[in-house]
């Protein structure tokens, strides 16, 4: 059944939910305060519709603010409303789903609404890493109701109406609406690291309910899988041709060709998102070095590098799969760390944030190299020396300390032309080929490209009942 409350957050409920699924919960709420005239003022379920629903069957529970009423504001019956729900959901373990389309907290009721609200906050925290949480942004996001999609795993933002900030742009010393607008769709989903997907709304609905088809409803949830029509024993004669671009060789990989990217517009050296192998849920990391579009033409391209952004971008996601018990695959192409000024002022954080992540992981973990692995940035990216328990590598990969002819340019400074080209060859072969990795255990098995379906399934189904402990203490300190 479903009993929304007609309205345009009703009406974004019902788009999302199975149909006739929705159950609204606490309808009749309605303002408590009578100050500055709210005595007088309509607020019908203080400007939130609460309740549950289903996703392809999964149940979540989903608020969806109603910006007709008060704004959207947040007052104290309004956030209260948000807190039960999220009680609800941690005690039946389903996703939280916040569709945003609010003006701010509510001046009219000042301590009641900022002592409710900051509950929302403490019910995320202790929801992280137990139940998957979604927000979805509208309209106005702004002030500290911006902290909220921080405090959630994935969020969308309405590409043209929506407004996210904790500070408006005009509030910025030196900085104009028209300069550079901090609060739009564009610049939040390229700067800040929180955006997942830009789109419509009927778009970003769609992409909701994807993600939600392919997470587990809570971090103790086993059965999240869902049967495999594809063959496992497939071929990718292509993949080799998707090097650069590995979101398409994820997809090419995944059951069905379906591959679900996560923060598409920010860090795009680093590729993440989810896909099914044999129907099982499986998160990516993978190094990118161009984008094409759907056309087939190059939009864009990097330098082989990992960049500060990139490196965040894979640590919260692996922080993720972890959490979920999700296992993780990544691919491997990758030459060094971005060299910018920019990136210097975040990179040893960032890359030790990566390299925290993958090696505090106990969930399975597969590497597959498929091109260059270079120094210690193939290190951090998954390798065995941080905890991966099956590495891959296609038999063109190079892996080693660096580019054979810059190696043999340092080990032999003033040589000549010939000499370097010799001394660069056999470094090639003696350090920095396939074989001589996989000669020393760093690398399990050299598959070729068209193969790495099959192996990545097999590796997978092999890990299934992975166990792995970590020593005793309360939680890391980085």
């Amino acid at each position: 059944m479903s009993n929304a409350t007609p309205s345009l957050a009703g009406t974004r409920i019902t788009s999302l939910l199975d149909a006739n699924s929705f159950v609204e919960i606490g309808k009749s709420i309605t303002a408590r305060s009578t100050d500055f005239n709210m005595a007088e003022t309509k607020a019908p379920s203080d400007g939130v519709i609460t309740g549950s629903g289903v996703i392809d069957g999964n149940l979540v529970y989903v608020y969806s603010q109603d910006a007709s009423v008060l704004n959207g504001t947040v007052g104290e019956m309004h956030a209260k409303k948000i807190s039960a729900l999220y009680d609800l959901a941690m005690k039946t373990g389903a996703p939280v789903i916040g569709l945003v389309d609010c003006a701010g907290l509510r001046l009219q009721e000042a301590t009641d609404a900022l002592e409710a609200f900051g509950s929302i906050y403490l019910k995320q925290t202790l929801a992280s890493g137990m139940i998957p949480q979604i927000t979805a942004v509208f309209g106005t996001c702004g002030g500290g109701m911006a902290v909220v999609p921080a405090l959630t795993d994935f969020t969308f933002m309405e590409a043209k109406k929506a407004r996210m900030f904790v500070n408006t742009p005009n509030a910025l010393e030196g900085n104009h609406v028209d300069k550079c607008d901090t609060a739009c769709a564009d610049f939040q989903s390229q700067e800040t690291g929180l955006i997942d997907s830009v789109g419509t709304e009927e778009e970003i609905l769609a992409e909701i309910r994807q993600l939600v088809s392919l997470l587990p409803t809570n971090f103790e949830d086993n059965d999240s899988f869902e049967e495999c029509t594809d063959d496992l024993n497939r071929t990718c004669d292509d993949l080799a041709a998707c090097t650069g671009d590995t979101s398409l060789a994820l997809s090419r990989i995944a059951d069905d060709h379906i591959f679900f990217e996560t923060k598409k517009n920010y860090g795009k050296d680093v590729v993440t998102g989810f896909l099914r192998l044999n129907g099982a849920t499986v998160g990516a990391v993978a190094n990118r070095t161009e984008i094409y579009d759907e056309e087939g033409k190059k939009t864009e391209e990097f330098d082989g590098t990992i960049s500060a952004r990139g490196a965040r971008k894979a640590a919260d996601f692996v922080k993720f799969c972890d959490a979920f018990d999700i296992p993780v695959l990544t691919l491997t192409n990758v030459t060094g760390f971005k060299a910018t000024l920019c990136n210097e002022k975040m990179m040893a954080k960032s890359v030790g944030d990566m390299i925290h992540a993958f090696a505090d992981a106990t969930v399975p973990k597969v590497n597959v190299i498929i091109g260059k692995a270079y120094g210690t940035a193939y290190v951090a990216m998954n390798s065995k020396a941080v905890g991966a328990d099956l590495v891959y590598a296609w038999d063109n990969a190079e892996i080693g300390m660096m580019d054979a002819s810059l190696a043999a340019k340092i080990m032999y400074p003033g040589a000549d032309a010939a000499v370097l080209n010799e001394k660069a060859a056999e470094y090639r072969n003696l350090q920095s080929g396939v074989e001589s990795a996989a000669a020393r255990g760093y690398v399990d098995t050299v598959i070729a490209p068209a193969d790495t379906r099959k192996y990545v399934i097999g590796a997978f189904e092999m890990l299934f009942t992975k166990r792995e402990d970590r020593p005793a203490k309360k939680h890391s300190a980085v």
